[in-house]
C-alpha cells in the first residue's frame, strides 16, 4: 500500500438512509458528518452508484457531489472497466491507493477492484460480518506491525462498524503507509470553526508540506481508540465549556466546567503526558477571564522604554454591581470617562460572554443588561483603525481592519436615540467609523508590538492567540483591547497562514519531546 491513501470512493449503500412513506430517498446524518471531513482533506473523493439506480436517488448523489466539489462516477460489476477508465481520467495517476467505502461484501465487484490495488473498506452497520470484522484497534496493531490481517490475513480489505470510523481509518492507514517520521496530529473543535481552518487547508489527511498528518476526533466514538497513535492533541477547549465559576481571587485559577467529552480528553492526556497538548486547559484560563487578561497586560509596563511609543492595556474598572455607591469615584481612580465599554468578565466559552455595551453617561450604568461580574474598559479613540496581531509559535502578523468610529462620532450617532446605551454582541458587526483613516501601517510600532507578543507567548505559554492594537489619537499609544485564544487568522493569507500554523504545531510538538516527562501517578 505504498503511498498511503490518495482517493477515496465512498458507495451509494453507505450514504442513504430509510425512504419515507412516499418512497423518496435521504441521506444518512453521518454520511453528512463524512462530506465534511473530507470535503477540505487534499483527499480528492467520488462517490459510485450502481448504472440502475433509481433516478432520484442518482440525483441527490450527483447534486451532494456538486455540492462538495466531489466526483460521480457509476460504478458496478457490469461496468467496472467503463468505470475505472473514467476514474482514471478524472483523477490520474499520482501514487498510493484508492479507498472504497462500500457497506456489502459485493463478490462480483470488489475481486476487481482488489486487482487494482484498490483498498476495500466495509461498513458493517449490522454486524453480519462479526467473525471478520476488523476494528480500529486492530488496525493499530498492524500499522504498529503486529502479526495478522484487518479481515482474515487479507490487508486490502478492513471493515469497520460506523461511518465515523472512516476518517480515523485513512489516517491508520496513511501513517502505515508512507512514513513513521510523519507527525500526528489530532483536532476538535466546533464544526464551524472545524469548517473555517479546513476549507483554507489547514487539515490535511495527507502528510503536508513539513510532514504533519491531521485526524479529526469525535466524541461519538472513544477517544482512546482514537489517540493510540496521535503525537498532538490541537483543541478549542472553549468551544466545549458548560459553565465557568469565576474565583474571588485572581490568583487562583477559575473553575471550568467542559463536556464529558473533553473532560475524558483531558484524563487522558494526562496519563499520556508523551502526547503533546495545544495548549495545556490550565494555559487557557487567563483568556476566559478578561480580568485576568488586564491584569497581565500592566505587567508590560516595563518594556516601555522613554521617549518611545507606549503599550499597554486599557484602563479599567472590574464591577460586580452597576448600581455601586461610589461608582463615579471609581472610575475616576481607574482613570475612566466616558463613553466607557462595558464587559462580562467571563470572555468566552459562554453564551453571553459576548453581550457588551457602551454606556454615555453614568446614569446609565443603573439597571444595565450586561453580565455580571463586568469589566469597564476605556473608549479609545483610534480612528476607526484595529490592528489585528495573530501570534502562530515564534511567527507574528498583523492585519489592518476598519473598526467603531471615536467618541464624538460614536456620539452623534447615539444621540437620535436619546444617548441611551448602545448594546451589542462583540461577535456581530458594529458600527464603523467613516473618519478619514490617517494612521497607515508603518505608524504602528511594529518592533514594540512583536517584543509584546513575544512576551505574552511566554507569559500566557500559548503556540496559537491573537489580540487586537489600537493606537490612540494624541498619545500614541499602543492599546491591547483584546485577545483570544486559537483564532482564525483569516486576514492572513492561506499561503502564509496555513504553512505557519503547521510549522507552529510540529515546533511545540518537537519542544514538548525535550521537556522531562511528570509522572502523572
Amino acid at each position: 500500500m505504498g503511498g498511503g491513501v490518495r482517493r477515496v470512493v465512498l458507495d451509494e449503500s453507505v450514504l442513504f438512509g430509510c425512504e419515507d412513506p412516499s418512497g423518496k430517498a435521504s441521506l444518512l446524518p453521518a454520511a453528512e458528518y463524512l462530506f465534511r471531513k473530507l470535503r477540505h482533506s487534499t483527499i480528492p473523493t467520488g462517490i459510485s452508484h450502481r448504472h440502475d439506480l433509481a433516478a432520484q436517488k442518482a440525483s441527490l448523489l450527483q447534486g451532494v457531489a456538486a455540492q462538495y466539489s466531489f466526483d460521480c462516477f457509476v460504478l458496478d460489476a457490469s461496468s467496472t472497466d467503463d468505470a475505472l477508465n473514467e476514474i482514471q481520467l478524472a483523477w490520474g495517476d499520482i501514487g498510493g491507493s484508492i479507498l472504497y467505502l462500500v457497506s456489502y461484501n459485493n463478490d462480483a465487484l470488489l475481486p476487481k477492484l482488489r486487482t487494482r490495488d484498490w483498498l476495500i473498506v466495509i461498513l458493517d452497520l449490522l454486524g453480519k460480518n462479526e467473525r471478520m470484522v476488523c476494528t480500529i484497534s486492530i488496525l493499530v496493531h498492524n500499522a504498529k506491525g503486529v502479526d495478522g490481517g484487518p479481515a482474515g490475513g487479507d490487508s486490502s480489505m478492513f471493515y469497520i462498524n460506523k461511518v465515523e470510523e472512516l476518517p480515523l481509518t485513512i489516517f491508520r492507514l496513511n501513517k502505515k503507509g508512507i512514513s513513521n517520521n510523519v507527525v500526528t496530529v489530532g483536532y476538535i473543535m466546533k464544526p464551524s470553526r472545524e469548517e473555517d481552518f479546513s476549507k483554507r487547508g489547514a487539515f490535511p489527511m495527507y502528510p503536508s508540506q513539513n510532514g504533519l498528518i491531521f485526524i479529526p476526533l469525535s466524541f461519538a466514538l472513544p477517544i482512546s481508540s482514537q489517540l493510540q497513535e496521535v503525537d498532538v492533541v490541537l483543541h478549542k477547549a472553549t468551544d466545549e465549556i458548560m459553565s465557568i465559576e469565576l474565583n474571588s481571587s485572581s490568583e487562583l485559577p477559575n473553575k471550568i466546567t467542559y463536556t464529558r467529552g473533553m473532560q475524558e480528553l483531558g484524563m487522558y492526556m494526562e496519563r499520556h503526558p508523551d502526547i503533546c497538548l495545544i495548549d495545556p486547559f490550565n494555559n487557557i484560563d487567563p483568556v476566559v477571564d478578561r480580568l485576568k487578561i488586564q491584569q497581565i497586560l500592566l505587567g508590560l509596563e516595563d518594556i516601555n522604554k522613554p521617549g518611545c511609543c507606549k503599550i499597554r492595556g486599557p484602563h479599567f474598572l472590574k464591577v460586580d454591581n452597576f448600581n455601586e455607591p461610589n461608582l463615579v469615584q471609581s472610575l475616576s481612580e481607574s482613570k475612566l470617562s466616558l463613553p466607557s465599554i462595558i464587559k462580562p468578565q467571563v470572555a468566552c466559552g459562554v453564551a453571553d460572554a459576548h453581550s457588551m455595551a457602551i454606556v454615555f453617561r453614568v446614569e446609565d450604568f443603573k439597571d444595565l443588561s450586561v453580565p455580571l461580574p463586568a469589566v469597564i474598559q476605556e473608549y479609545v479613540d483610534h480612528s476607526s483603525t484595529l490592528f489585528k496581531f495573530y501570534v502562530l509559535g515564534e511567527k507574528v502578523f498583523y492585519a489592518v481592519k476598519k473598526s467603531t468610529p471615536n467618541a464624538g462620532t460614536l456620539k452623534k450617532l447615539c444621540e437620535k436615540n436619546g444617548l441611551k446605551p448602545l448594546i451589542f454582541d462583540s461577535l456581530k458587526s458594529l458600527p464603523t467609523g467613516k473618519e478619514k483613516q490617517d494612521l497607515k501601517d508603518q505608524s504602528i510600532d511594529i518592533k514594540l508590538v512583536t517584543d509584546v507578543a513575544n512576551r505574552l507567548r511566554r507569559v500566557l505559554d500559548l503556540t496559537i492567540f491573537g489580540f487586537d492594537v489600537v493606537i490612540q489619537e494624541g498619545s500614541g499609544d499602543h492599546v491591547i483591547v483584546d485577545l483570544n485564544y486559537l483564532p482564525s487568522f483569516k486576514e492572513v493569507p492561506d499561503n502564509v497562514a496555513i504553512p505557519a500554523f503547521w510549522d507552529a504545531i510540529k515546533e511545540k510538538c518537537e519542544s514538548s519531546k525535550k521537556k522531562p516527562m511528570t509522572n502523572p501517578n
